[in-house]
């Protein structure tokens, strides 16, 4: 960055672009103290800050790379900002001060993207965006009786920030991204037109910037310093990752399924640990061992599967249920993080309690990595796993390095995906084995292999539906995500809201063109269809399957493309026309890669679909074999079967694009 001195303050600039403008009269940097109120109830918070002091610092001394900040000329230095290559350190002298803002420079038609896995903005400009690990909620639309029933009734409804993966970076249209490194509550401001506000409960040492000349070397850059995905695995592209929670009648259902013509990579059995009935629905037993009065004779029917080609994928969370086997194992070796009074705490995840494995304590990191996930899943033969939660840390609890729980929060999905990759390398089994996430932050990256989207509702709702998971998509995919998929058919279903054969077959056709398809058979499998028990939605998800494998020598060409660039599978339409500021708010649209434009239909009764095709190509329409010019809108025919996909006239597996309308 390069420092430049004013008459009243000073610039910081990257790459001949203002990054920030401070002077006495507007300045960027902001101190004070505040005392926060954090609520937790099963992953829901309820966070309010009460503000003790906001000190402008207005006053700069600028000695060399180093800027010494306080409220007015003779004043106390409040914060110490130097300037070192692409990044600011930051102290302040004054160890009273919890709170920091800091102003960057916006322009009014600028957008911004980021902030981790969001879900219902894809462009941030105009919103606030709070960076916090939590339960996304159930609705998140505080407009809705959906959400209002789950906040009553649990505290659960959410709201449009609240993110399982929050990241406290953001990418600008401008060519350069800002990270905060930290791991403290954080906020995103982007409601002004003059600057966007950045909020840290804390001092962070370090504040990073990075710029290119394109959005996909900055993206690149973004991928290297969080880090970089292994390729999918071969077994992935033969088809889709079947979840059934049937104990042993799964197998049987699975063979209906491929009998079918479902094409199958996998069988993903999360009930493979037993279950327990809540008023929640059907819960999982959360003791990591396989459970064979559900599941007889497990082990040799991973075996029979795996002759015939097909995985067997299981469920693991960070946390063991007091009833269970591991335990008083644990807890006998100290593994859990502690109470004030120093015991085991307990954490009441909905009518059980678990105790919560520290893993900032080596040995207990290590134990849940080869002996929970090592013995009980790999060396059992599992190929995968559903790594849940994550974002359930609670508060107030005690921890190995003694590090303030609210500071380790957000952390601690990081350091759940670190377990279960050391634990897949430890078996050599790095690229092929595959396990999904939904919790995140930074640095998650290197660690989990591929993202989900987490829970959605069984439904077409703007905040809480199908069309979400193309946002976390995107917006994850800019940070160095490069794979994420979904449920298809989404989870959660309450208060009467069910799935229909429409949302079933509607979500397949947008997973057919995703790094993996995989099915949910959602928290209350027998009050919600399910793919096998209607015979159109069946033969439907059979015909999307086999447009996945189809598909399969371009999403190979796609994983390595995101191995050696950093690029996502899923991306925004412009990562490839960064001249058409037309496509820089397209969130119900992506491209597949470079070639391929997917805009899945997402609202109920729709039977056709519009969508911005980008200027500088033309597109072909895979189902009429039509071309249409870009720089415009078009709409076209969407029936069930016929998703709006698009190929670029002249692409190089053009041939490939367009055997998709004759499968």
């Amino acid at each position: 960055m390069l420092l430049a001195k004013t008459a009243t303050g000073f610039t910081l600039s990257l790459d001949d672009r203002p990054i920030i403008a401070h002077t006495a009269e507007n300045p960027a940097f902001f101190a004070g103290r505040g005392e926060e109120r954090m609520d937790m109830y099963r992953g829901n918070f309820d966070i309010e800050d009460y503000v003790v002091e906001r000190v402008a610092l207005t006053h700069a001394d600028i000695e060399g790379e180093t800027i010494r900040l306080s409220s007015a000329p003779g004043q106390p230095v409040r914060l110490v900002v130097t300037v070192g290559g692409d990044s600011l350190r930051l102290e302040a002298p004054d160890a009273s001060i919890n709170r920091l803002w800091l102003r960057t420079v916006a322009e009014k038609d600028e957008h911004v993207w980021g902030a981790g896995e969001q879900m219902s903005y894809f462009d941030l400009r105009g919103r606030r965006f709070p960076l916090w690990t939590s339960e996304p909620g159930v609705g998140r639309d505080k407009t809705t009786a959906i959400t209002f029933q789950s906040d009553v009734t649990g505290k659960a409804g959410g709201d449009y920030y609240n993110t399982n993966y929050p990241q406290p970076t953001y990418v600008s249209s401008r060519r350069y991204a800002l990270h905060v490194d930290t791991t403290a509550y954080a906020a995103f401001d982007f409601r002004r037109d003059g600057f966007h506000e950045v909020e840290v409960w804390d001092v962070p040492e370090r504040i990073e910037f990075f710029a290119a000349a394109t959005f996909r070397d900055l993206v690149g850059k973004l991928s290297l310093r969080f880090g970089r995905q292994p390729q999918l695995p071969d077994w992935v592209y033969q088809g889709a990752i079947i979840g059934l929670k049937d104990g042993k009648g799964s197998f049987e259902r699975l063979e209906k399924m491929r009998a079918a013509g479902v094409k199958v990579s996998g069988l993903w059995c999360e009930d493979w640990v037993g279950l327990r009935h809540t008023t929640f629905g059907a819960r999982l037993f959360w003791d990591w061992v396989g459970n064979e009065e559900r599941y007889p004779h497990l082990r040799q029917k991973i075996a029979e599967l795996a002759d015939e080609n097909i995985r067997f994928l299981g469920y693991v969370n960070p946390y063991l249920c007091v009833d269970g086997s591991l335990f008083p194992e644990a807890e006998v070796k100290g593994y859990f993080a502690t109470n004030a009074e120093g015991k085991t705490a307990l954490v009441d995840f909905g009518e059980f309690d678990c105790g919560v494995v520290d893993f900032t304590n080596p040995g207990a990191a290590a134990w849940f990595a080869d002996r929970v996930i090592g013995e009980n899943m790999l060396d059992f033969g599992l190929s995968g796993w559903m790594a849940d939660f994550g974002e359930y840390l609670p508060i107030d609890v005690k921890l190995s390095n003694g590090v303030d729980a609210k500071l380790m929060h957000n952390a601690w999905p990081t350091l759940w995906a670190e377990v279960n990759a050391k634990a897949v390398e430890s078996r050599g089994k790095t690229g092929e084995a595959l396990f999904f996430m939904r919790a995140g932050y930074t640095g998650v990256q290197a660690h989990c292999p591929l993202l989900w989207g987490g829970d959605q509702s069984v439904d077409f709702s703007r905040h809480d539906g199908l069309v979400t998971v193309i946002c976390g998509a995107l917006s994850s995919g800019l940070l160095g995500n490069a794979y994420h998929h979904s449920d298809i058919g989404g989870y959660t279903s309450l208060f009467g809201n069910v799935r229909t054969p429409e949302l079933l077959m509607r979500w397949a056709e947008m997973a057919a063109f995703t790094s993996v398809m995989r099915s949910h058979e959602g928290n209350r499998p027998r009050d919600n269809l399910q793919i096998d028990q209607d015979a159109a939605v069946l033969s439907h998800f059979a015909r999307m399957t086999a447009i996945y494998v189809h598909l399969a020598p371009y999403l190979k060409s796609l994983s390595a493309e995101a191995a050696e660039t950093g690029l996502p599978v899923q991306r925004p339409l412009f990562l490839h026309h960064e001249d058409d500021r037309a496509t820089y708010a397209i969130q119900d649209a992506y491209l597949y890669g470079a070639d391929l434009l997917v805009a899945p239909v997402w609202k109920a009764g729709e039977e056709e679909r519009s969508v911005y095709l980008p200027k500088g190509a033309n597109w072909v329409h895979v189902w009429s074999g039509k071309a249409h010019e870009g720089g415009r809108e078009a709409t076209v025919p969407a029936p069930l079967g016929q998703p709006a996909v698009f190929y670029r006239a002249g692409a190089a597996r053009e041939n490939l694009f367009a055997g998709i309308g004759t499968l």
